[in-house]
């Protein structure tokens, strides 16, 4: 049977866990008033009795057999609105028991007082939406009376006076088919793409030249009437996700409070639990009902708007069902993963019997088929990685999907990363094993131009299942992770949430993935690849084009992340957000000095000191604002000195391990300046080995950047998304 402290902890809603009962501690002062109880001995002329401790305690304080129980125990007076003091009627019960009822009656005030904060806060956001949806349903009549008049089409703009309902009619009003108060409003509509980024810009300079504008006649077309009703609905789920939480969290403090009591009197052998429970029962967390209500108002009303009185659609929006796990999956992880595993096994020994990696005349081997599939193994290398970050993050309890707002429909667990993994591995290794063998025997069946299609084929596999339409192989995470790249590249033109930036930082860590991608642009797509010797692959890497392209797909990471952090800081005006993008800024620089010193004919001293001072001025800013933004570490005035006062894993001495191991890794720059010499092929082996380690460093990096994170929203009680709504009411002067 599950210990109950396991039970809330899986069940409770991490964000607002300092809000709920601290059944763990009361749990321990129960267990200290035990062993208190367990260390006292009666006198001597008691030994042997069957009174217990508790008798010896009451002992003189009445006539009465120390085994009957009073009528009244404790008292529990409330002294205030969600004050409440407990008073012992018939002396202690036993040592500490004051102290445990004052505790206990300053958590029942807390959550007392937190259910209250949180309701008042969901019933005011339903009233909002409620007038929301109001506005919108009479922006709707009022729009389909103008274009029925003006016999204009339903996609043209159209000049409507939006002075509209702001608050429901009343019952007598629907009755009579009369309309509730007027209110003129505005429309905002969130600038989260490309066009309504540049309508939103257009609209403030119009405004800012002409103040006398009537902003409650804008233009309103269909497109923004449906844009205005997706807000208000996801709005409206959201909403209606708090209410469950909020309902979830007086439910489990209600058998919190049970559970804890039990404990107690269990140690002190009476009956208190009832008596308590009363009061608790009574307490407002457990009898207010407007949450309900709301919740009951909301279903109805997004059935009756939303999905048009079809509640089995309606619910597949408001109470999303979770994926379960499946055994299958675990079975085909195994299955792909031993088959990669035999396949590694046969491509080395392959590979040490054809010594292609030792005989000077299969050079062209080494430098064609090297960036596809070193390419494809970071891919991998990645994927696994996060992967390893869900299962990590779900042990310590982050609420990721509610950071990175993935639908709970659609997302993928960690054994779907697993597989996914697995199987692309599987086919990695796989084509490297047939490539291999093809062209050891080239000239038999095969040519070797054939044979050095294989990788190009490999990589036209792997885009051809990301861009797939069809719903196989995860097409929701396949487009969402689609549509997160679109708003990379097109920064700034789209609105920065947690995922683009997020992504965009792992970006910055594949800069020798996307260098890979540019060689095999130039080789198959020019047409290299055909020529039978090594010129095919010296056309790529000494031309100039090439080399000019190398800063440019170098820098893209970085410059896109910069211009990320220059829109986050036009929207909020955060100054954090002016010395996030200094950063990239250094680190461009530092990429650009290293790879200037690379292509030098010799040894050139001035750019060496160049890169040294650009390098590690860009390395102590990284580390900087590794440890002490993402991470939210080196907090000299923390409860836990030099980390912060927070932290989800027990033992303290892994933070430090992981700043030291984070910290040795943004050292890998300094390889390039070394020249070592490590064979022929040592260079490639060596790149891809600094490669990994930087995939593998931003793989350890995200866990504590999500693990701030989530503090960040535990910190202020945030489980919930609050965003912007599209009506706005004005003034009659505006």
């Amino acid at each position: 049977m599950v210990k109950f402290s396991k039970q809330l902890e899986a069940e409770l809603i991490p964000e607002w866990k300092g809000a709920f009962l601290n059944y763990w501690e009361l749990k321990k002062d129960i267990k200290k008033m035990k062993l208190n109880c367990n260390n006292i001995k009666p006198p001597a002329n008691e030994k042997g009795s069957l009174l217990s401790v508790f008798a010896y305690f009451n002992r003189g304080r009445g006539r009465g057999s120390p085994a009957t129980n009073p009528p009244h125990l404790i008292q529990v007076r409330e002294r205030g609105e969600d004050v409440y003091e407990t008073e012992l009627m018939q002396g202690p019960l036993l040592e500490d028991a004051e102290g445990f009822f004052s505790r206990l009656d300053g958590q029942l005030s807390k959550v007392n007082q937190f259910y209250r904060s949180k309701e008042a806060e969901f019933l005011q956001r339903g009233d909002t939406l409620i007038q929301q949806l109001h506005i919108l349903k009479s922006i709707r009549s009022l729009r389909s009376m103008t274009t029925a008049s003006s016999g204009t089409s339903e996609e043209e703009e159209v000049e409507v006076e939006c002075s509209v309902d702001s608050s429901p009619p009343s019952k007598k009003e629907k009755a009579k088919g009369g309309r509730g108060r007027g209110r003129k409003v505005r429309v905002d509509i969130p600038a989260t793409t490309p066009s309504r980024t540049i309508s939103a810009i257009t609209q403030e300079l119009i405004t800012q030249s002409n103040k006398k504008i009537n902003a409650a006649s804008a233009p309103m077309n269909k497109k923004k009437i449906l844009t205005a009703e997706k807000i208000i609905r996801g709005a409206f789920v959201d909403l209606y996700r708090g209410l469950g939480l909020l309902k979830t969290y007086s439910c489990l403090n209600m058998v919190a409070f049970g559970k804890i009591l039990k404990k107690f009197d269990k140690v002190c052998d009476k009956q208190v639990a009832p008596l308590y429970l009363k009061a608790v029962e009574r307490s407002y967390f457990n009898t207010s009902d407007k949450v309900v209500k709301l919740a009951d108002e909301v279903e109805s009303l997004f059935i009756e708007y939303f999905t048009e009185d079809d509640r089995k659609k309606a619910m597949k929006f408001l109470r999303p069902k979770q994926k379960q796990d499946c055994h299958t999956v675990t079975f085909f992880i195994g299955l792909f993963t031993g088959c990669f595993l035999a396949l590694f096994v046969g491509y080395a020994i392959l590979a040490h019997l054809s010594g292609i990696y030792t005989d000077p005349t299969h050079s062209g081997y080494i430098e064609t088929v090297y960036p596809v599939f070193s390419m494809l193994a970071l891919l991998n290398l990645h994927i696994f990685l996060y992967g390893c970050n869900i299962f990590m993050w779900r042990s310590a309890r982050i609420n990721y999907s509610f950071i990175f707002e993935f639908s709970p429909n659609s997302e993928v667990k960690y054994r779907d990363v697993f597989l996914m993994c697995s199987t692309l591995m599987t086919l990695l290794v796989g084509a490297m094993v047939a490539h291999l063998t093809l062209r050891a025997n080239a000239g038999f069946s095969f040519s070797p131009l054939h044979v050095d299609v294989i990788p190009a084929f490999l990589l036209l596999l792997f885009i051809s299942l990301l861009f797939c339409p069809l719903d196989i192989v995860y097409r929701s995470t396949r487009f969402c992770f689609l549509k997160v790249m679109r708003n990379i590249m097109f920064a700034p033109l789209y609105k920065v949430v947690m995922t683009d930036f997020f992504m965009a930082d792992q970006l910055t860590s594949q800069v020798t993935l996307l260098r890979h991608l540019e060689f095999v642009a130039c080789y198959y797509i020019g047409g290299s690849f055909r020529s039978s010797d090594d010129n095919g692959t010296a056309a790529c890497t000494h031309n100039k084009l090439y080399r000019e392209m190398a800063y440019v797909v170098s820098f893209l990471p970085y410059y896109w992340r910069a211009l990320q952090c220059a829109r986050r800081w036009v929207e909020e005006g955060d100054a954090n957000h002016v010395a996030n993008l200094g950063k990239y800024v250094s680190a461009i620089l530092a990429a650009g000095t290293r790879l200037t010193y690379a292509m030098q004919p010799n040894n050139n001293n001035w750019w060496l000191l160049l890169v040294v001072l650009t390098s590690t001025i860009a390395t102590v800013y990284q580390l900087y604002w590794d440890f002490v933004k993402d991470w939210g570490l080196l907090n000299p005035h923390s409860k836990n000195p030099w980390l912060r006062d927070e932290l989800l894993l027990k033992h303290k001495i892994i933070y430090f391990l992981s700043m030291a191991f984070n910290f040795l890794l943004r050292l890998a720059w300094v390889q390039s300046i070394m020249h070592l010499n490590l064979g022929r092929f040592g260079y490639r082996i060596t790149d891809f080995v600094l490669a990994s380690l930087e995939v593998i460093r931003r793989g350890h990096w995200n866990f504590y950047r999500l693990e701030n994170e989530h503090l960040n929203n535990v910190g202020k009680y945030r489980a919930v998304k609050s965003v912007p709504l599209p009506f706005r009411e004005l003034d009659e002067h505006s």
